[in-house]
């Protein structure tokens, strides 16, 4: 289901834990993650569709999560002519999104990537609010710059006074890989849930995936 200019309606979703952090999921058998999203079928509104996917990709239901925004209007991005499949070269251009923040009311033990025979994800971690992009397809990079900034201001404030944590808003912003400063040495795991972070069933665990980062020369047109 294409508009006139050739976008498929499509939902993004950032979901978020307690701490504020994001749900940060590897695409299966890549090293690229990403957050969940995928595309809107005929006769669904975008919320529907959100819902739909939250369950598809992370197993979560309707009662796991509070809505706290939306953005405004559709965010678009371009699919590069190498990711298209040929039938569809020269009608498809790419994805027009609606994005979501959620707050995560359940808990990390609610989510499953193998809710469906078709997972998405194969791992996933809780990342900071302002992801780094370089672990995020190209073409995309855009649309999460947009997508963040925009909801940013609806994200609940957290209480940080007993566990001090650096701005990585910088670091996302520039989209580069950030360089680790000497004093940071034994920090690789710094900002995940510690010892009561669980994974889902069937899921794997990378500790930073910027680490585990390859050149991605594959991304599905349609997700």
């Amino acid at each position: 289901m294409l508009d006139r200019d050739g976008f498929r309606p499509n939902v993004g979703i950032i979901l978020l834990n307690q701490r504020s952090q994001v749900f940060w999921g590897k695409r299966i058998r890549t090293h690229s993650w990403q957050f969940p999203q995928g595309g809107i079928d005929r006769g669904e509104n975008p919320e529907q569709a959100m819902f739909r996917e939250l369950h598809e990709e992370v197993g979560l239901m309707p009662q796991h999560v509070q809505v706290l925004a939306r953005t405004r209007d559709w965010l678009r991005y371009e699919v590069p002519d190498r990711f298209i499949r040929r039938d569809a070269r020269g009608h498809y251009k790419g994805q027009k999104q609606i994005w979501f923040l959620l707050q995560l009311v359940g808990h990390d033990w609610d989510l499953n990537l193998r809710a469906t025979d078709h997972p998405e994800f194969d791992a996933w971690r809780w990342n900071d609010y302002w992801v780094p992009l370089d672990v995020v397809v190209e073409f995309k990079r855009g649309v999460y710059e947009m997508a963040l900034t925009e909801l940013s201001r609806f994200v609940p404030r957290v209480d940080t006074r007993f566990e001090p944590r650096p701005d990585h808003r910088n670091r996302y912003l520039r989209g580069g890989m950030r360089q680790r400063d000497p004093g940071e040495a034994g920090m690789e795991h710094h900002g995940l849930p510690g010892a009561s972070f669980e994974l889902p069933p069937g899921a794997t665990f990378e500790p930073d995936p910027q680490t585990s980062m390859a050149a991605s020369t594959h991304e599905k047109h349609e997700h």
